[in-house]
C-alpha cells in the first residue's frame, strides 16, 4: 500500500501558494504559469484556505466579479481539509471523494510538506495496480 510520503518522493514536494489580500487576477495568473489547478493560501507559513480554479469560476465568473478588482480571501475556502505523509493513497483518495475535494494539502508537525491532487492519487492507484499485474503475470508464466 502505498503512502502520501512515498507519492510525494516521486512527485516532489513543492507546493504553489498565495496570500490571501492577493487578488484572484494574480492568483489565477500563477495557477496558469505553474500549471496547476489549485494554491493554498498562506499567512506567516500558516495555511487559511485553499483557491482553486473552481472557487473562480462559481465566485468571480458566475457572480459577475471582475478578478483584479477581487482578493483571494474574498472567494476562498477557509475549510481546509488536509492529510498526513503516512496517510495511504486510498485512504485519502476515499476522503477525497467523499467530501468532494480535488487537492489536499499535506501536513507533518504542522508544517505544509506538499500538496496532491486527485489526479496523482489515481496514477498512484493505477500504478499499483499495473505492477501487481505485472507480478501476478511473471507467476502464472512460471
Amino acid at each position: 500500500m502505498t503512502t502520501i510520503r512515498q507519492l510525494l518522493r516521486e512527485k516532489g514536494q513543492k507546493v504553489h501558494a498565495v496570500s490571501p489580500d492577493d487578488t484572484v487576477f494574480d492568483a489565477i495568473r500563477k495557477m496558469a504559469d505553474e500549471n496547476v489547478g489549485s494554491l493554498v493560501v498562506m499567512e506567516d507559513e500558516k495555511i487559511v484556505g485553499i483557491i482553486t480554479e473552481r472557487h473562480y469560476a462559481r465566485n468571480v465568473v458566475l457572480k459577475g466579479r471582475t478578478s483584479p478588482a477581487t482578493r483571494v480571501a474574498d472567494i476562498m475556502e477557509t475549510t481546509v481539509l488536509y492529510a498526513q505523509p503516512d496517510q495511504s493513497v486510498e485512504e485519502c483518495m476515499a476522503i477525497m471523494t467523499d467530501k468532494k475535494v480535488r487537492h489536499l494539502p499535506i501536513i507533518a508537525q504542522e508544517k505544509l510538506i506538499g500538496i496532491v491532487s486527485i489526479g496523482d492519487l489515481v496514477k498512484s492507484i493505477i500504478g499499483d495496480q499495473k505492477f501487481i499485474i505485472d507480478q501476478l503475470e511473471h507467476f502464472v508464466r512460471g
